[in-house]
C-alpha cells in the first residue's frame, strides 16, 4: 500500500500557491487545477493539495503530523530544505543522516510540517 495523496490546510490561498510553486518548481510536481478552496499539484505516483477548510474554521496544523516527500538525492533534500526556508518557512531539524533516511524538516507558511528524505540504504 502506498500513499497517493496529502491535503494541508491553509489560512491564505494566495500565499501558500505562491510558497508551494516556488517550491516544486524543479520537482515532478505541477500545479493541476485550482478552485475557489484548494490547489492541486501532481505528479506520476502522488497528489498534494492546500486546501481552505471545508467547516470554515481557520487551517490548524497537527501537532504530530508530516508529510512526508521522497526525493531521489541528498542534495535534492538540501535544495529544497534551503528552498523552503528562502519561501519563508522555518527550519525543524536540518538536513543530516537519520537511520537509513538523510532528511531535513520544515514548517510552510501555515505551520504545517514537510520532510524531504533520501533513503540510503
Amino acid at each position: 500500500m502506498n500513499m497517493n495523496y496529502f491535503v494541508v490546510g491553509t489560512n491564505n490561498m494566495e500565499a501558500a500557491i505562491n510558497f508551494y510553486d516556488s517550491l516544486f518548481e524543479q520537482t515532478e510536481l505541477n500545479q493541476v487545477l485550482a478552485t475557489d478552496r484548494m490547489t492541486y499539484w501532481q505528479g506520476a505516483d502522488l497528489a498534494f493539495a492546500v486546501a481552505i477548510p471545508f467547516d470554515e474554521q481557520p487551517a490548524t496544523n497537527g501537532n504530530g503530523t508530516m508529510v512526508g516527500f521522497g526525493v531521489e538525492s541528498q542534495a535534492e533534500v538540501e535544495r529544497l530544505h534551503k528552498k523552503a526556508l528562502v519561501l519563508g518557512g522555518t527550519c525543524e531539524g536540518e538536513p543530516s543522516q537519520r537511520g537509513p533516511m538523510f532528511s531535513a524538516y520544515v514548517r510552510d507558511l501555515d505551520k504545517n510540517k514537510l520532510v524531504f528524505s533520501y533513503r540510503i540504504a
